[in-house]
């Protein structure tokens, strides 16, 4: 998962369906500079969002966080890679945490 190549796909998907920045932040009820932050790659969009943008870009979130079109076939071995990525992630952050807290 990396929210660089998710932001260019919530961006490019965005051009294809003719919507500004300031379309999509209505329909979503968030403000165009919280999708010119996501396109950017300096934020993510809510959890509680994803399912809302997926469905007017099209797409399906394991599409958006992957960043790309997901064919049947391989659905389970992208699935399996996505949760080992959003893990890894996890981790890395607990760790950032704790070493923070351990220096405090």
């Amino acid at each position: 998962m990396n929210q660089y190549v998710t932001g260019a796909v919530i961006k490019e998907l965005r051009e294809k369906n003719n919507l500004t920045q300031a379309e999509l932040a209505e329909q979503l009820r968030v403000s165009d500079k919280t999708i010119s932050k996501w396109e950017t790659g300096k934020a993510m969009p809510d959890s509680n969002l994803m399912l809302v943008l997926c469905n007017i870009l099209g797409i399906t979130v394991n599409e958006l966080l992957c960043g790309e079109k997901i064919i049947m076939e391989n659905s389970n071995q992208k699935n399996e890679q996505l949760l080992l990525d959003m893990a890894k992630e996890l981790e890395r952050k607990n760790k950032t945490i704790w070493n923070t807290m351990w220096a405090i």
